[in-house]
């Protein structure tokens, strides 16, 4: 039996268990000794794609792959692009990438130009996996907007040539190479995998992920071997995940919740990955949990209430499910119930993180009574320590009092890319990482977050800065001044609404705000609510007071915010 987490009365500050030690593989030695031990089980099922691998063909394919990305002339420490929605491609890349010590870049599909350019060009890509185009998204075309004398160390694009990946032969392909002809390029049996596996540590950076700032430039959170190996183990020992499991996942693979507590969980317990679609659709995860006897899926709160609500629900046969994670933004307590009753999801968990800690904090486990699933994040994930402190002072706060939360432990970031004093700004020099976020501990030991220091805005999962995009709208010729901040919403959570002054003599109207965007900043960053003004509310001190738009907007709107317990 686990040990329970430490959890003094006298202040909120709580340790992890430390019975189960810390894995100091890399991930490439961690999965080929997974491989030995059950060769022939069920690694991958893409479902769109009709794609299935044992454990030793996903070993044979990722080595295959990571052998051409050494011809290409990539060395350790490189950085390698993945610019796409889910697909077998996606884990292949994961997996080939770590085992000769490249730093997988996963860029958000939902990024446009101006985004794909500042992200490239911030870390060094040399080269890029690709889709060719996704629904509207032309991305192929994008890139070609951007060129070569944009993107000046880009040397390889690869288009994923794949079924369902994007059909018909997209049009201007010249220089590119199709993913498939470059897997041919590998050998599985290159005798470099295995010396260049010799020369890399566990402490070594493996992956970026991009996370919005609040200066308005995304930050790349670069996380280790040890980082994201070891928590996505412990995200699955929560879940109880071993062999027989099959996880359904819908959520986004360039998102650490599709990356970490969906892939890495499942290699790091030999259960089996499934994956229902390339992007989230409702009734494929239902018909991929029915065909594939899946026995976890994962979720915000926005696609378990769609699955719930598709009006073809009750066809289903979802009796195989068991657990899973809902994460990404606080679930209302009627939705967790029905998740429970209607889905089986008897021993769903919930996780709170950030990009920064790899990503998981707190997580709560299949035992913790529903009341406390639903009012709280859980408790501290292994080997990891958090307090809650005073945000003035930096003194721990008691039970039930409110301050920031901080992580410290094997899961704190290696740091922000080429970004040492914000790097300093987020981590202490103790070690702790500085959340921003509002919470409270139990005298159990148990979280709640409360709220946010910051003015994030986190919409159906995704997190939004609002300077971010107060910085762009900036640009635009006709506007003075803007200010942007999240309104609740009952479908996402939060939206964004956009307060603009315009210039003097300027008119302005909101399909010309919107047409600016298009094209330019992620759909899910487009303000939903644009109102144009001649003043904002300020202090005395002439600081924006943001909670007095946020609270203009609610009662112009009849907003009310979700009650999550």
């Amino acid at each position: 039996m686990t040990q329970p987490p430490s959890a003094p009365t006298a202040l909120s500050l709580a340790r992890g268990a430390t019975d189960v030690p810390l894995i100091e593989q890399t991930l490439g030695d961690f999965f080929d000794a997974m491989v030995e031990r059950q060769p022939d089980h069920e690694a991958l099922v893409s479902a769109h794609q009709g794609l299935r691998y044992s454990y030793r063909e996903l070993q044979t394919e990722a080595n295959r792959l990571a052998s051409a990305l050494l011809g290409l002339g990539l060395v350790p420490g490189d950085r390698v692009g993945i610019w796409s929605h889910n697909n077998a491609q996606w884990l292949l890349m994961q997996l080939a990438t770590a085992k000769v010590g490249l730093i997988l870049v996963n860029i958000n599909p939902a990024y446009r130009v101006a985004e794909l350019d500042y992200a490239l060009n911030k870390v060094g890509c040399k080269a890029l996996v690709t889709m060719a185009r996704f629904k509207t998204s032309d991305y192929l075309g994008m890139l070609r907007e951007l060129g070569p004398a944009r993107l000046p160390q880009l040397y390889t694009t690869v288009w994923i040539d794949a079924p369902g990946q994007g059909g018909a032969e997209p049009g201007d392909v010249s220089g590119m190479l199709r993913f498939s002809g470059l897997l041919a390029q590998g050998d599985p049996q290159d005798p470099r995998i295995a010396a260049t596996a010799k020369t890399l540590k566990s402490t070594d950076p493996i992956n970026i992920q991009f996370t919005s700032g609040t200066t308005g430039f995304p930050k790349g959170a670069t996380l280790t071997h040890r980082n994201i190996l070891n928590n996505g183990f412990f995200i699955g020992k929560a879940m109880k995940l071993t062999p027989a499991d099959r996880l359904c996942i819908p959520v986004p693979l360039y998102h650490c919740f599709g990356m970490v507590l969906g892939n890495l969980a499942c290699l790091a317990h030999g259960a089996t990955i499934v994956y229902p679609n390339d992007g989230f659709d409702a009734l494929t995860v239902l018909q991929t949990v029915q065909a594939e006897k899946c026995t976890g899926l994962h979720g915000v709160p926005t696609m378990f209430i769609a699955e719930l609500d598709h009006p073809r629900f009750a066809e289903f046969d979802l009796s195989s499910l068991r657990t899973g994670i809902m994460a990404g933004s606080p679930c209302p307590t009627e939705v967790m119930k029905r998740v429970v009753e209607q889905m089986n999801l008897r021993e769903i968990t919930i996780a709170y993180g950030m990009t920064e800690t790899s990503p998981v904090s707190c997580q709560s486990s299949v035992d913790t009574p529903l009341d406390r699933r639903v009012s709280t994040v859980g408790l501290v994930q292994p080997h990891l320590e958090i307090k809650i402190v005073d945000p003035e002072s930096g003194e721990i706060v008691a039970p039930g009092s409110s301050g920031e939360l901080c992580t410290r432990g094997y899961s704190v970031m290696h740091g922000y890319w080429q970004d040492e004093a914000k790097t300093r700004e987020a981590i202490d020099d103790q070690g702790w990482m500085h959340t921003g976020d509002l919470a409270t501990m139990d005298a159990e030991g148990y979280v709640n977050i409360v709220g946010r220091i910051k003015d994030m805005v986190i919409r159906g999962g995704e997190n939004i800065y609002p300077r971010e995009i107060e910085e762009f709208l900036y640009r635009h010729p006709k506007v003075q001044d803007v200010q942007v901040v999240g309104v609740p919403d009952s479908k996402y959570g939060e939206e964004l609404c956009a307060w603009i002054i315009a210039k003097p003599g300027q008119a302005v109207n909101e399909d010309e705000i919107r047409a600016f965007c298009k094209g330019q900043i992620a759909h899910y960053k487009v303000p939903r609510y644009i109102r144009f003004v001649t003043e904002f509310p300020m202090t005395v001190t002439g600081k924006i007071q943001k909670f007095k738009i946020r609270d203009a907007m609610k009662d112009q709107l009849g907003l009310e915010e979700e009650r999550t317990a």
